[in-house]
C-alpha cells in the first residue's frame, strides 16, 4: 500500500479535468497551443492550468512529497534528477496525448504515479471522456473504477503466438536508421497501432485487448503508472536490455508483454535494437 490515498489522488485528477481540461477541449485558440521540441510535441494552456491545479491539490494531500509534473520539468529540467533520490514523489502528466487533445480528438488521459524510495508503488490513469479510472497499487492488482464507484479487477491477455498478437508500438523516437527494419518486423504480428497516447494504450493492455507494447522514450510521467498497472494485471514489462524499468530511467526502451517468454520472443523477433 502507498502512503498516499490513491482514491483521493484519482479524485484530484478528475477535478482537474472537469475544471481545466474539458472546458478547453475543442475551444483552444491558436495562441493557447505552443510547439515544444517539434511539431508533434505540443503544450496547451489546458496542460499548464491542469498541472497547476493538480500541484496545488497534491500539496495539501501530501505536503512532503516531491511533485514532478511534465510541465514543471519543462520549466526546470533539474527537477527530474531529484526523482531517483526522493523519499516520496508524485509524478503527473496533466494531459497525456496533448497532440490529440489539441486536434480535437477524444483520446487523451490524465495520469499520476506515486514513487516511494525509487520504486513505483501506485498509479492512476483517468479518461476524462469516459469519466473512469484505471488504478493500481503495488501488490493489490489493477482495477477499473467507474464514475459510480463500481470496481472491476483487470487482467492482461493470455500469451499467444506472435502471428496472432495485436500490438501498440510507438516508432516516433526510434533511431532513423533502425526504423525501417523494426517496422518490417512488426508485420510479423497480426496488427499494430499507435494511439499517440500512452495512457490509453496502457488502458487497452490491462483490459486484455492488446498483447504487447513497445516504447523508446521513457519519460516517467508517460510510463510509470502504466508499467505498474501491466505488472499488477499479470503482465510483464522490462527495458530492452532485460533490466527492470525504474522511475529514474528516461531511455533504454520498454517492451510490455503477457509474460517473460513472450517478452523474449518480441525482443528477438521484432525489437532487435
Amino acid at each position: 500500500m502507498t502512503r498516499i490515498d490513491i482514491d483521493k489522488l484519482a479524485g484530484i485528477l478528475r477535478d482537474a479535468a472537469k475544471a481545466e481540461i474539458l472546458p478547453r477541449f475543442r475551444h483552444l485558440e491558436p495562441e493557447q497551443v505552443r510547439r515544444k521540441s517539434e511539431a508533434i510535441d505540443l503544450v496547451t494552456e489546458a496542460d499548464e492550468e491542469a498541472e497547476r491545479f493538480i500541484k496545488g491539490k497534491v500539496a495539501a494531500l501530501a505536503p512532503d512529497a516531491l511533485f514532478v509534473g511534465e510541465e514543471s520539468v519543462a520549466a526546470d529540467p533539474a527537477l527530474l534528477a531529484r526523482l531517483a533520490e526522493a523519499d516520496l514523489a508524485i509524478v503527473v502528466d496533466p494531459i497525456d496525448g496533448t497532440a490529440n487533445f489539441a486536434a480535437g480528438l477524444p483520446l487523451f488521459a490524465v495520469m499520476a504515479a506515486v514513487v516511494s524510495g525509487g520504486e513505483t508503488v501506485a498509479g492512476v490513469i483517468y479518461d476524462p471522456m469516459g469519466d473512469d479510472f484505471m488504478l493500481a497499487e503495488k501488490g493489490s492488482g489493477t482495477w477499473r473504477v467507474r464514475a459510480d464507484g463500481e470496481r472491476t479487477k483487470l487482467a492482461f491477455a493470455a500469451p499467444k503466438p506472435l502471428a496472432q498478437m495485436v500490438g501498440l508500438a510507438s516508432v516516433a523516437f526510434l533511431p532513423p536508421d533502425r526504423r525501417p527494419e523494426i517496422l518490417a518486423n512488426l508485420a510479423k504480428a497480426r496488427m499494430f497501432a499507435n494511439y499517440r497516447c500512452a495512457g490509453h494504450e496502457y488502458r487497452t493492455l490491462v483490459s486484455g485487448f492488446a498483447d504487447f507494447a513497445a516504447y523508446s522514450k521513457l519519460m516517467p510521467w508517460d510510463h510509470l503508472a502504466g508499467a505498474l498497472m501491466v505488472q499488477e494485471a499479470g503482465g510483464y514489462a522490462a527495458r530492452l536490455d532485460g533490466e527492470p524499468y525504474l522511475p529514474r530511467h528516461v531511455d533504454g526502451g520498454l517492451i510490455v508483454a503477457a509474460d517473460r517468454s513472450t517478452w523474449e520472443a518480441l525482443r528477438r523477433e521484432v525489437f532487435t535494437l
